[in-house]
């Protein structure tokens, strides 16, 4: 078969912009690579940038293997405004004066986060209860008991302080909510907090310098999408594919 009549495989690393969901990047892969066939691995609130994996053709069966990856983030919390989804996208549940924090109250903070632990899902989010989304039922004011889910923190460092805002650099397993994780912060910190920007850069080895944006690919004719496409082998395991 030609190869350009065929239908398109691979990993493609797309840098999100924010204001979309993640599955609004996947209807425009499947219209620029003209195919159903397309997945993601893992997703990103629509407050989120940067690094997501999407999955063309056949490399949809890589989706169980590359969502399991560690995932690295660049995050910013804002100290003194919680909100009922815990990030800037939400509605403002209570402020509180910000106290008078050092670089280095802000760090050991931090570190005090690392390691294994269980987080309960917010309610704001995808995860099922009952065969409904958290979303849902918290959109209609009702909130669900949810079970603590086991995550790993293995790094996670002050970038900066200005208050009220302070960056992180944080690598955590999968299905860790790095908005639970910036409102727990603002527990320890006694002032609150909600995340206020969030930036994937890497899941497994897959970095965003890698990623293309849905405007650069959209000027990109057939041949040039199909040459951003990373064949599965060179990122999956063949064991993983079973």
């Amino acid at each position: 078969m030609n190869p350009s009549l065929s239908e398109p495989e691979g990993i493609l690393v797309v840098d999100k912009p924010q204001g979309i969901t993640s599955h609004d990047v996947v209807d425009k892969i499947r219209h620029l690579y003209q195919t159903r066939r397309v997945g993601h691995a893992g997703t990103l609130d629509p407050m989120a940038t940067g690094l997501l994996i999407m999955l063309v053709g056949k490399a949809t069966k890589a989706s169980q293997y590359l969502m399991s990856q560690e995932k690295e983030y660049l995050g910013e919390a804002t100290l003194g405004v919680t909100t009922d989804s815990q990030d800037a996208d939400g509605e403002i549940t209570e402020t509180q004066p910000v106290p008078p924090l050092s670089e280095t109250q802000i760090a050991e903070t931090l570190k005090s986060m690392l390691g294994d632990q269980y987080q309960t899902p917010p309610m704001y989010s995808a995860k099922k209860i009952g065969g409904k989304k958290l979303y849902e039922l918290a959109r209609k004011g009702i909130e669900v008991e949810r079970e603590p889910r086991f995550i790993r923190i293995n790094l996670l460092e002050l970038q900066s302080w200005v208050s009220p805002k302070f960056t992180f650099k944080v690598q955590c397993t999968k299905g860790t909510y790095i908005r639970t994780l910036a409102f727990d912060l603002g527990k320890k910190l006694g002032s609150g907090a909600h995340l206020s920007m969030l930036r994937r850069t890497h899941s497994g080895n897959l970095s965003i310098e890698r990623g293309k944006t849905l405007e650069q690919l959209g000027a990109m004719n057939a041949q040039q999408l199909r040459e951003c496409l990373i064949p599965v082998n060179e990122v999956v395991p063949s064991i993983a594919l079973g």
